[in-house]
């Protein structure tokens, strides 16, 4: 340690380990600090801290200003700039102060840089675990904000409905076509496989619990009533909501995602009247179309179990069926069919403009749209269940 000045208090020599040195000079009666850096400061040493001498820099009365004298460094890195920066910020919440006019240019620079970026400490420190009641509140304030957005959706694309009825929407007509046949004919054949296959299961239940009775011939009955009143609309729509519900989605959130929606606004056309409607009426359609190609197809499939399995003729069969089914039966389940398909179009259409500006919300507004879609169907199904039980339909 060298000596200290003449008429001034002994320097206080600190860490000396690793070649980082820190010497504190304090003259008596005077108000100003100088705290003298040397050595070499490296991350790859130990380096001294503010708390190794904070309590010499306490003694006696508080300084007026600090001067951080560096003419003794030997080299530095940005262990220099974080000592630095923990000297500014114990002048600055005790009034005192920080000369730093001898530090070399590139350290005044690193830490003025610093200290004009806000602290971030508090933002990023973990938020405290919320308790039940917290996060119950927060989800049925969410729940609320979600559905105000639907209702507010649904009230423009009723609208947007209205112009296209009265012919004053800005929709083409090559749209709805291309809707109509992506919805109605390319479709057939995933209902063809999936009303068959409902229409055997039903018959095959069926026939297991009948037959202990000898009654057979009911399994015509059971699965005509299912189909028509049930069975037909429901798997109609739930197959629309996975595979025209998706697409629907995926469609506008990929024009959402490359802004082809707002050139649209840009020229000043509804994108729900030229992108929403069409989709909505095409859906609506085909729809009952679908519902009762699929009822036909499941007495089909209730039919191939009935004379292979049960030994019934064909004519029989189709006979006992017939005498089952009633039109009102049959035109509330067109009815449902027609209803799930508003259903599903709204899902769909309502996720894809509402989807985010990244790629990845292509596929959660997808995956959504199947999702609401489906517990739609499945809600309104119940609903449908008690007030067709309410009418004696």
């Amino acid at each position: 340690m060298t000596a200290a000045p003449p008429g001034s208090a002994p320097a206080a020599r600190l860490d000396m380990a690793a070649g980082a040195h820190i010497a504190i000079d304090r003259s008596p009666g005077a108000d100003a600090v100088a705290i003298r850096l040397a050595g070499r400061w490296h991350l790859d040493r130990s380096m001294p801290t503010l708390r190794s001498f904070e309590a010499l820099l306490a003694e006696g009365s508080p300084p007026a200003r600090i001067t951080l004298d560096a003419s003794g460094l030997a080299g530095w890195d940005s262990s220099l700039v974080s000592f630095v920066l923990e000297v500014g910020e114990y002048c600055h919440a005790r009034g005192i102060e920080c000369d730093r006019s001898t530090l070399p240019a590139g350290v005044r620079r690193l830490a003025e840089l610093a200290e004009t970026v806000p602290d971030s400490a508090d933002a990023q420190a973990p938020a405290p675990p919320a308790t039940g009641l917290e996060r119950v509140g927060t989800a049925i304030l969410a729940a609320g904000e979600g559905a105000g957005e639907y209702i507010e959706f649904l009230g423009l694309l009723v609208l947007a409905l209205g112009n296209f009825v009265t012919g004053h929407a800005r929709t083409r007509n090559s749209d709805l076509l291309e809707v109509v046949e992506n919805c109605g004919a390319r479709a057939l054949g995933i209902v063809t496989l999936i009303s068959y296959l409902v229409g055997v299961i039903l018959a095959f239940m069926g026939a297991v619990q009948l037959q202990q009775f000898g009654a057979a011939i009911y399994v015509a009955d059971l699965v005509g009533i299912g189909m028509v009143r049930e069975m037909g609309a429901m798997m109609t729509g739930i197959i629309m909501a996975g595979r025209t519900g998706a697409a629907f989605a995926a469609e506008l959130s990929s024009m959402k995602v490359t802004q082809e929606i707002d050139a649209i606004t840009t020229l000043g056309i509804s994108p729900i009247e030229f992108l929403a409607v069409p989709r909505v009426v095409g859906l609506v359609l085909m729809m009952p179309l679908l519902c009762l190609y699929a009822d036909f197809v499941g007495i089909l499939g209730g039919a191939t179990v009935g004379v292979t399995i049960l030994g019934l003729s064909l004519t029989t069969y189709m006979h006992e069926t017939i005498a089952a089914v009633t039109v009102g039966a049959l035109l509330g389940g067109i009815f449902k069919a027609t209803v799930y398909g508003m259903l599903i179009a709204l899902a769909g259409c309502y996720e894809g403009f509402r989807c985010g500006d990244s790629s990845s919300a292509v596929g959660l507004a997808t995956t959504a749209a199947v999702v609401n879609g489906i517990v739609l169907i499945v809600i309104a199904c119940g609903l449908f269940a008690v007030v067709f039980n309410v009418l004696g339909i």
